[in-house]
This record gives structure tokens, sequence and C-alpha cells, in this order.
């Protein structure tokens, strides 16, 4: 029986060149490949089964993940290459020519893969992270070693490569304390009455949920401008990603308070003066 199994599992299955690929390499393969995917399934829940725990954060968690399953299906690749009897030494020695063409060919490539692995190890950019770069504003869905998936304002997906990321001016808001302060300028007529414009102003912007840490709003005038008194109101919020519809609602509020009161936004003016020749 022993010496059935022994032969069946020497029985070649094919031959390339002097090498043959019996039946024991394909099932060592196969055993190889699931092995490595249990290992990667029972280091995923247990890392998010801390993260509930509360000992990691998502993004931590997802970062240390990514790194595990990466270097994870590297080893298990030179295994799969070592049964299949194929010498990675001497494939990479045979293909050094090759591989410096294709080095230069992907420069781009690999810096975004390089990328990807210091923002995964750094941790300077995580998931969640609301990120603005290029003058857009996307948050952080998913970080992979050559690209990142980030979701904009409009909810349009935005493949970013990672290098763009980690070599580029790039503004994270999510690294700010919780408090964010944002402005609204609005320019009312001459001659209106500056404190009530000021109440009218406090007023609205404290109208609005999302505007937070309310002792700390602030109106300033902030010049006396060509054709308007220039006022600011300077507010906290929270919702960093969704602030441009915030400000909308804040300036809606403020229009229909200026109308209650009476306070004229005006229109750009120029004066024009002729001489009676």
């Amino acid at each position: 029986m022993i010496e059935r199994l022994k032969e069946t599992m020497d029985f070649v299955l094919f031959r390339i060149g002097d090498q043959e690929f019996k039946i024991y390499s394909l099932l060592t393969i196969l055993i190889i490949f699931f092995i490595t995917k249990l290992i990667i399934l029972l280091v995923r829940r247990g890392l998010f089964r801390k993260r509930k725990s509360k000992k990691l954060d998502h993004s931590n968690a997802y970062s240390l993940y990514q790194i595990i399953r990466y270097v994870l299906w590297v080893i298990s690749i030179s295994m799969i290459l070592h049964v299949l009897g194929i010498s990675l030494t001497v494939l990479l020695a045979g293909s050094a020519a090759l591989l410096v063409g294709i080095g230069l060919g992907l420069q781009q490539t690999f810096n975004d893969f390089i990328s990807g692995l210091i923002l995964l190890i750094e941790g300077s950019t995580k998931i969640g992270d609301v990120l603005e770069l290029d003058g857009d504003v996307v948050i952080i869905q998913k970080i992979g070693l050559r690209t990142s998936k980030g979701l904009n304002r409009d909810d349009i997906i935005v493949i970013i490569p990672n290098s763009l990321i980690t070599t580029n001016k790039v503004i994270n808001w999510s690294h700010q304390s919780k408090k964010t302060r944002f402005r609204i300028n609005v320019g009312v007529a001459y001659g209106s009455d500056v404190e009530l414009v000021t109440k009218v102003l406090k007023e609205s912007a404290l109208e609005h949920p999302d505007v937070t840490d309310k002792e700390s709003l602030e109106v300033r005038l902030l010049e006396f401008g060509a054709s308007a008194l220039e006022f600011q109101v300077l507010f906290f919020s929270d919702n960093v990603f969704r602030i441009e519809k915030v400000k909308s609602d804040i300036r809606i509020i403020i229009t229909s308070r200026f109308i209650e009161n009476k306070i004229i936004i005006p229109f750009t003016q120029i004066d024009l003066h002729v001489d009676n020749p």
C-alpha cells in the first residue's frame, strides 16, 4: 500500500527539459497555497478582533495586515519555486539584464510600490484620513502596494498613485486637532449697522448643527472694501469632508437673515466722474 502510494506520488505529470513535475510536487504546491491562505485568514481575524477590543485602531490593523500578507505571499512563492526546482538565485542572475530593462521601464511603478510600503509602515496616512492633494479633497478608503483608493466630495472614486502622497505636498485634515477652523466672507453696504451685522452673522452660524465649539465662533470686520464693508465669519466644525456643504448652508441662512433685517449685500460699484470741458 505504501509502495503504491509512493509510486503514485512519484508519477511524472510532464517534463520541461531535464525538469520533471510529479504529483508530489503538485500536491506540495497546493498545500503551501492553502496553508498560506489559512494563515492570512487567521492573521486577519486576529488583528481585527484586537481592533474590536480597542487594542488596535482600524488603520493600524489594516496596515499591519497588508504588510504581513505581502510577506507571507513572498515566502510562499519562494517555497513554490524551490519545490519546482527553480533556484531563485540562478533565476535572478540569469535574468539580470532583463530586470534592468524592466526596472528602467517601470521606474514609476517601482516608486509607487516603495511609496506603498512607506505608507503602510510609517502610518502617516491611514484609512479614513481626509487628504487634500492637487486641489481635490478625498477620504482614503484603501491603501494598496501601488495605488490607494479615495472618495472625493462628489462621491467619485479616485485612484491615487502612492508616490503622489509620499513625494508631493499633501494636507492631511485628519491630523488636525478635533477642532478645525473655517471661514466665510461676506460684504455689506456702507452705512449698515456694524453691530447688527455682527450679531446676525453670529446667530446665522450658530444656527447650523455642524458648527462646534460655539464659544470660539468669531466675526471680524476685515477691511473697508471698494464697494462694501468686508466681514469674515470664523467657526469650528468636525465635518471636514463635507465642509463645503456646511458653508453653503450657512450662507443660505445668512442671506435669509440679512433680508429679514434689511441688511444689503451690495453689487460691485464703480464711480464714474465726468469733467465738464
